[in-house]
């Protein structure tokens, strides 16, 4: 017997085995195809970077745009509240709430005289090196903050920090009004 010729068994030869491997590998590389050569992968791999590049662009002008709206639907709710609160307190109390905070900065202004007045002067300058001294401690701590805080929650910080300068005066009138609703309440509560 020889070693090329099929066994008993009707199992193929070493040589038909290499035959039937070449056959299945010549049909496989037919199925999938030849490699791209270096440069087709080159170039799709700058299509993929490409295509990616725009719809990152599209995320951010679409994120960009959707951060405005918001940022106008909040300044327009603001005044719409500051507005609302304006047009439901009667002239009155608009006029008491004036008189009340007019007397609180002048009550504020003759105690702190008073303290002035009546402090030693080695006293104010202690206080005065304190109040340095927790001036420092909190920028420090300021700087500590923002050093740990991550970009995305300093950039929202920052945005809602400049609506509120944008709207700095409904907020402030809208801040009065509660003031002067919470001392209205507040006096109507002694009296009953």
């Amino acid at each position: 017997m020889s070693d090329e010729s099929p066994n008993q068994l009707g199992t193929p030869t070493p040589e038909e085995l290499r035959e039937q491997v070449e056959r299945t590998h010549d049909g496989l590389a037919r199925t999938v195809g030849a490699p791209a050569p270096e440069g087709d992968l080159a170039a799709q791999a700058k299509e993929k970077a490409a295509v990616v590049r725009e719809q990152a662009a599209a995320v951010r002008e679409q994120a960009a745009e959707k951060a405005a709206a918001a940022s106008d639907q909040l300044r327009e709710k603001t005044e719409q509240a500051a507005q609302a609160v304006k047009d439901r307190t009667p002239e009155a109390v608009r006029e008491k709430t004036a008189q009340a905070a007019a007397q609180v900065r002048e009550k504020t202004e003759q105690a702190a005289q008073a303290v002035r007045d009546r402090t030693p002067e080695a006293v104010r300058e202690k206080t005065a090196q304190a109040a340095a001294q927790v001036r420092e401690k909190t920028g420090q701590a300021q700087r500590y903050a923002a050093d740990r805080t991550p970009d995305p929650l300093l950039e929202k910080a920052d945005r809602a920090a400049t609506a509120a300068r944008a709207n700095r005066v409904p907020l402030l009138a809208g801040g009065a009004l509660l003031v002067a609703f919470l001392l209205i309440r507040r006096s109507r509560g002694r009296n009953r």
